[in-house]
Protein backbone atom coordinates (compact mmCIF):
# COMPACT_ATOMS: atom_id res chain seq x y z
CA UNK A 1 0.00 0.00 0.00
CA UNK A 2 1.01 3.36 -0.82
CA UNK A 3 0.95 6.08 1.69
CA UNK A 4 0.88 9.97 0.74
CA UNK A 5 2.92 12.15 3.56
CA UNK A 6 3.58 15.71 3.37
CA UNK A 7 6.61 17.08 5.28
CA UNK A 8 8.44 20.87 6.42
CA UNK A 9 11.59 20.88 7.98
CA UNK A 10 12.33 24.14 9.45
CA UNK A 11 15.73 25.36 9.68
CA UNK A 12 17.69 28.30 10.79
CA UNK A 13 19.19 29.12 6.95
CA UNK A 14 17.11 27.11 4.96
CA UNK A 15 13.53 25.36 4.70
CA UNK A 16 11.85 22.66 2.78
CA UNK A 17 8.01 21.73 2.17
CA UNK A 18 8.89 17.93 1.13
CA UNK A 19 6.11 15.58 -0.80
CA UNK A 20 7.04 11.64 0.09
CA UNK A 21 5.05 8.44 -0.72
CA UNK A 22 6.05 5.32 1.75
CA UNK A 23 5.74 2.24 -0.97
CA UNK A 24 5.33 -0.34 2.27
CA UNK A 25 7.84 0.49 4.02
CA UNK A 26 10.08 2.06 1.73
CA UNK A 27 10.31 6.18 0.89
CA UNK A 28 10.10 8.15 -1.63
CA UNK A 29 10.91 11.53 -1.54
CA UNK A 30 8.62 12.41 -5.06
CA UNK A 31 9.17 16.34 -4.61
CA UNK A 32 10.55 19.02 -2.43
CA UNK A 33 10.82 22.80 -2.55
CA UNK A 34 13.63 24.54 -0.59
CA UNK A 35 14.00 28.20 0.18
CA UNK A 36 15.51 30.51 2.86
CA UNK A 37 14.82 31.18 6.07
CA UNK A 38 14.04 34.57 6.62
CA UNK A 39 11.67 36.91 9.04
CA UNK A 40 9.62 35.05 11.00
CA UNK A 41 6.35 36.47 9.09
CA UNK A 42 8.08 35.59 5.74
CA UNK A 43 9.72 32.39 5.89
CA UNK A 44 5.91 31.57 7.84
CA UNK A 45 4.14 32.72 4.83
CA UNK A 46 6.47 31.46 2.21
CA UNK A 47 6.33 28.03 4.42
CA UNK A 48 2.20 27.94 3.71
CA UNK A 49 2.34 28.87 0.30
CA UNK A 50 4.21 26.28 -0.49
CA UNK A 51 2.61 24.08 0.78
CA UNK A 52 -0.55 24.88 -0.17
CA UNK A 53 0.90 24.68 -3.53
CA UNK A 54 2.49 21.42 -3.19
CA UNK A 55 -0.67 20.09 -2.30
CA UNK A 56 -2.78 21.44 -5.30
CA UNK A 57 0.29 20.34 -7.83
CA UNK A 58 -0.01 16.66 -6.36
CA UNK A 59 -3.59 16.65 -5.53
CA UNK A 60 -3.16 15.79 -2.12
CA UNK A 61 -6.04 16.64 0.72
CA UNK A 62 -7.01 14.67 3.94
CA UNK A 63 -8.52 11.82 2.33
CA UNK A 64 -5.44 10.79 0.54
CA UNK A 65 -2.64 12.29 2.82
CA UNK A 66 -2.28 10.81 5.67
CA UNK A 67 -0.62 13.86 7.67
CA UNK A 68 2.07 16.48 7.58
CA UNK A 69 4.88 16.15 9.54
CA UNK A 70 6.99 19.43 11.40
CA UNK A 71 10.72 19.08 11.99
CA UNK A 72 12.27 22.19 14.13
CA UNK A 73 14.53 22.69 16.25
CA UNK A 74 14.08 23.18 19.93
CA UNK A 75 12.21 24.37 22.44
CA UNK A 76 8.97 23.66 21.13
CA UNK A 77 5.83 21.88 22.58
CA UNK A 78 4.76 19.08 20.57
CA UNK A 79 1.40 18.67 22.28
CA UNK A 80 -0.21 21.53 21.46
CA UNK A 81 2.54 22.19 18.37
CA UNK A 82 4.16 25.57 19.18
CA UNK A 83 7.49 26.57 18.04
CA UNK A 84 8.98 28.24 21.44
CA UNK A 85 11.89 30.61 20.39
CA UNK A 86 14.51 28.27 19.29
CA UNK A 87 18.06 29.60 19.06
CA UNK A 88 18.41 29.51 16.18
CA UNK A 89 15.19 31.19 14.70
CA UNK A 90 14.85 34.63 16.14
CA UNK A 91 11.92 35.96 16.80
CA UNK A 92 9.84 32.18 16.66
CA UNK A 93 7.83 32.93 19.98
CA UNK A 94 5.30 31.05 20.41
CA UNK A 95 4.06 29.74 16.81
CA UNK A 96 1.46 27.67 17.00
CA UNK A 97 2.71 26.00 13.81
CA UNK A 98 0.61 22.97 14.06
CA UNK A 99 -2.74 25.12 13.84
CA UNK A 100 -1.42 26.91 10.99
CA UNK A 101 -0.31 24.80 8.66
CA UNK A 102 -3.73 21.78 9.22
CA UNK A 103 -5.67 25.48 8.60
CA UNK A 104 -3.66 25.94 5.20
CA UNK A 105 -3.47 22.38 3.77
CA UNK A 106 -7.13 20.90 5.92
CA UNK A 107 -4.68 17.60 6.82
CA UNK A 108 -3.47 16.65 10.62
CA UNK A 109 -0.17 17.74 11.10
CA UNK A 110 2.26 17.14 13.74
CA UNK A 111 5.26 18.91 15.50
CA UNK A 112 8.95 17.48 16.34
CA UNK A 113 12.16 18.33 17.23
CA UNK A 114 14.51 18.23 14.75
CA UNK A 115 16.45 15.36 16.59
CA UNK A 116 13.18 13.39 17.66
CA UNK A 117 12.39 13.34 14.09
CA UNK A 118 15.28 12.33 12.82
CA UNK A 119 15.74 9.68 15.56
CA UNK A 120 12.33 8.27 14.22
CA UNK A 121 13.41 8.33 10.15
CA UNK A 122 16.42 5.97 11.49
CA UNK A 123 13.91 4.01 13.11
CA UNK A 124 11.21 3.75 10.60
CA UNK A 125 13.22 3.88 7.20
CA UNK A 126 17.08 3.49 8.43
CA UNK A 127 19.28 1.90 10.83
CA UNK A 128 16.85 1.03 13.43
CA UNK A 129 14.04 -0.62 10.86
CA UNK A 130 12.60 -3.43 13.27
CA UNK A 131 13.17 -2.97 16.77
CA UNK A 132 11.43 -2.02 19.77
CA UNK A 133 13.36 -0.24 21.88
CA UNK A 134 16.28 2.65 19.96
CA UNK A 135 18.43 5.47 20.74
CA UNK A 136 19.20 8.04 17.96
CA UNK A 137 22.96 10.45 18.23
CA UNK A 138 23.33 13.49 15.71
CA UNK A 139 27.05 13.53 16.54
CA UNK A 140 27.40 16.81 14.21
CA UNK A 141 28.14 20.10 15.41
CA UNK A 142 26.23 19.50 18.58
CA UNK A 143 25.22 16.35 20.39
CA UNK A 144 21.59 15.94 20.11
CA UNK A 145 19.23 13.13 20.67
CA UNK A 146 15.82 11.10 20.01
CA UNK A 147 14.37 7.84 22.23
CA UNK A 148 12.39 5.14 20.19
CA UNK A 149 10.85 3.17 23.38
CA UNK A 150 8.50 0.31 23.15
CA UNK A 151 7.87 1.12 19.32
CA UNK A 152 7.08 4.43 19.42
CA UNK A 153 8.94 8.33 20.24
CA UNK A 154 9.27 9.01 24.02
CA UNK A 155 9.64 12.65 24.26
CA UNK A 156 9.29 12.83 28.35
CA UNK A 157 7.19 15.30 30.07
CA UNK A 158 7.79 18.24 28.10
CA UNK A 159 9.96 17.48 25.26
CA UNK A 160 13.16 17.18 27.42
CA UNK A 161 13.91 13.76 26.68
CA UNK A 162 17.23 12.06 26.00
CA UNK A 163 19.44 15.33 26.05
CA UNK A 164 22.19 12.89 26.96
CA UNK A 165 24.90 15.77 25.81
CA UNK A 166 24.00 17.95 28.47
CA UNK A 167 25.10 15.18 31.18
CA UNK A 168 28.43 16.17 32.35
CA UNK A 169 30.77 13.37 32.24
CA UNK A 170 34.02 15.53 33.94
CA UNK A 171 34.42 18.70 36.33
CA UNK A 172 36.46 19.38 33.37
CA UNK A 173 36.33 19.61 29.60
CA UNK A 174 35.53 20.89 26.33
CA UNK A 175 32.10 22.85 26.80
CA UNK A 176 29.17 22.04 25.25
CA UNK A 177 25.39 22.40 25.96
CA UNK A 178 27.28 25.81 27.95
CA UNK A 179 28.80 22.94 30.21
CA UNK A 180 32.60 22.17 30.64
CA UNK A 181 33.04 18.35 30.52
CA UNK A 182 29.27 17.86 28.78
CA UNK A 183 29.27 14.19 26.70
CA UNK A 184 27.96 17.28 23.89
CA UNK A 185 31.50 18.84 24.92
CA UNK A 186 33.47 15.69 24.14
CA UNK A 187 31.68 14.01 21.37
CA UNK A 188 30.49 16.22 19.08
CA UNK A 189 32.30 18.47 16.08
CA UNK A 190 32.34 21.41 18.25
CA UNK A 191 33.92 19.62 21.38
CA UNK A 192 36.35 17.40 19.04
CA UNK A 193 37.52 20.83 17.58
CA UNK A 194 37.99 22.03 21.22
CA UNK A 195 40.37 19.11 22.17
CA UNK A 196 42.19 19.67 19.02
CA UNK A 197 42.71 23.31 19.72
CA UNK A 198 44.03 22.07 23.39
CA UNK A 199 46.17 19.54 22.03
CA UNK A 200 48.18 21.78 19.05
CA UNK A 201 48.23 24.58 21.26
CA UNK A 202 50.42 22.31 23.79
CA UNK A 203 53.02 21.33 20.93
CA UNK A 204 52.84 24.85 19.87
CA UNK A 205 53.78 25.95 23.13
CA UNK A 206 56.58 23.47 23.03
CA UNK A 207 58.19 24.63 19.89
CA UNK A 208 56.65 21.80 18.00
CA UNK A 209 55.04 22.17 14.97
CA UNK A 210 51.83 20.13 13.63
CA UNK A 211 51.55 19.29 10.22
CA UNK A 212 47.59 19.41 10.23
CA UNK A 213 47.41 22.74 11.96
CA UNK A 214 50.79 24.94 10.09
CA UNK A 215 49.63 28.38 10.47
CA UNK A 216 48.52 27.44 14.12
CA UNK A 217 45.41 29.32 13.47
CA UNK A 218 43.44 27.20 16.23
CA UNK A 219 40.17 28.67 14.77
CA UNK A 220 40.76 26.51 11.73
CA UNK A 221 40.89 23.05 13.51
CA UNK A 222 37.44 21.03 12.65
CA UNK A 223 36.51 17.15 13.49
CA UNK A 224 37.03 16.62 9.61
CA UNK A 225 40.74 18.35 9.50
CA UNK A 226 41.40 16.17 12.39
CA UNK A 227 39.81 13.08 10.96
CA UNK A 228 41.68 13.58 8.09
CA UNK A 229 45.12 13.62 9.94
CA UNK A 230 44.31 10.73 11.75
CA UNK A 231 43.62 8.86 9.10
CA UNK A 232 46.96 9.19 7.80
CA UNK A 233 48.57 8.12 10.82
CA UNK A 234 49.47 11.25 13.05
CA UNK A 235 49.77 10.14 16.85
CA UNK A 236 48.29 13.64 17.82
CA UNK A 237 45.38 13.21 15.37
CA UNK A 238 44.48 9.87 16.77
CA UNK A 239 44.86 10.75 20.58
CA UNK A 240 42.44 13.30 20.33
CA UNK A 241 39.96 10.94 18.63
CA UNK A 242 40.89 8.26 21.29
CA UNK A 243 39.46 10.99 24.03
CA UNK A 244 36.36 11.77 22.07
CA UNK A 245 35.42 8.05 21.38
CA UNK A 246 36.50 6.71 24.84
CA UNK A 247 34.54 9.53 26.44
CA UNK A 248 31.23 8.54 24.09
CA UNK A 249 31.58 5.05 25.27
CA UNK A 250 30.97 6.33 28.96
CA UNK A 251 28.22 7.68 27.75
CA UNK A 252 26.89 4.97 25.51
CA UNK A 253 27.45 2.53 28.67
CA UNK A 254 25.44 4.92 30.85
CA UNK A 255 22.28 4.67 28.02
CA UNK A 256 22.41 1.33 27.84
CA UNK A 257 22.64 0.31 31.59
CA UNK A 258 19.23 2.92 31.73
CA UNK A 259 17.21 1.90 28.70
CA UNK A 260 18.43 -1.32 27.73
CA UNK A 261 18.18 -0.33 23.91
CA UNK A 262 18.25 -3.17 20.86
CA UNK A 263 20.29 -0.49 19.28
CA UNK A 264 21.62 2.84 19.16
CA UNK A 265 22.28 4.84 16.01
CA UNK A 266 24.79 7.39 15.27
CA UNK A 267 25.10 9.79 12.71
CA UNK A 268 27.27 12.18 10.81
CA UNK A 269 31.17 12.21 12.33
CA UNK A 270 30.64 8.51 14.01
CA UNK A 271 29.52 8.18 9.91
CA UNK A 272 32.20 9.03 8.32
CA UNK A 273 35.34 8.47 11.03
CA UNK A 274 33.62 5.36 12.37
CA UNK A 275 37.58 3.33 12.35
CA UNK A 276 38.74 5.85 14.56
CA UNK A 277 35.87 6.10 17.19
CA UNK A 278 34.34 2.60 17.39
CA UNK A 279 37.50 0.51 18.94
CA UNK A 280 37.90 2.86 21.67
CA UNK A 281 33.85 3.33 21.89
CA UNK A 282 33.33 -0.19 22.46
CA UNK A 283 35.94 -0.96 24.78
CA UNK A 284 34.82 1.74 27.64
CA UNK A 285 31.36 0.38 26.85
CA UNK A 286 32.66 -3.38 27.39
CA UNK A 287 34.16 -1.69 30.50
CA UNK A 288 31.15 0.17 32.37
CA UNK A 289 28.22 -1.26 30.69
CA UNK A 290 25.86 -3.86 32.17
CA UNK A 291 27.10 -7.59 30.72
CA UNK A 292 23.96 -8.50 29.71
CA UNK A 293 22.79 -4.95 28.41
CA UNK A 294 25.32 -4.11 26.29
CA UNK A 295 25.58 -7.93 24.63
CA UNK A 296 21.67 -7.30 23.02
CA UNK A 297 22.42 -3.76 22.16
CA UNK A 298 24.49 -2.98 18.68
CA UNK A 299 26.02 0.13 17.87
CA UNK A 300 25.14 1.40 14.55
CA UNK A 301 26.00 3.79 11.62
CA UNK A 302 23.22 5.80 9.99
CA UNK A 303 22.05 4.66 7.15
CA UNK A 304 19.71 7.76 5.91
CA UNK A 305 22.80 10.31 5.32
CA UNK A 306 22.07 13.76 3.60
CA UNK A 307 18.56 12.32 2.96
CA UNK A 308 17.83 12.46 6.11
CA UNK A 309 16.67 16.01 7.14
CA UNK A 310 13.37 15.50 4.14
CA UNK A 311 13.02 11.90 5.48
CA UNK A 312 12.63 13.04 9.43
CA UNK A 313 9.86 15.26 8.45
CA UNK A 314 7.93 12.97 6.46
CA UNK A 315 8.56 10.41 8.82
CA UNK A 316 6.46 12.33 11.67
CA UNK A 317 3.79 12.32 9.27
CA UNK A 318 3.89 8.33 9.20
CA UNK A 319 3.16 8.48 12.59
CA UNK A 320 0.12 10.06 12.55
CA UNK A 321 -2.67 7.97 12.82
CA UNK A 322 -4.23 6.64 9.88
CA UNK A 323 -7.26 9.12 8.22
CA UNK A 324 -7.64 7.16 4.78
Amino acid sequence: MNTNLLGIDIGGTKCAVIYGIDHDGVMEVADKVRFETTDVESTLSRILRELQAMCFKHDLNAANTRGVGISCGGPLDSRRGVVMSPPNLPGWDNIPIVQMVQEASGIPAILQNDANACAVAEWKYGAGRGTQNMVFLTFGTGLGAGLVLDGKLYSGTNDNAGELGHIRLSEFGPVGYGKAGSVEGFASGGGIAQLAASAVKEKLMMGEKVSWCPDGDLTRLSARVVAEAAKEGDELAKSVYRTSATYLGKALAMVIDMLNPEVIVIGSIFVRAEELIRPFMQAAIDRDALPGAAAVCRVKPAELGEAIGDIAALSLAATIESQL
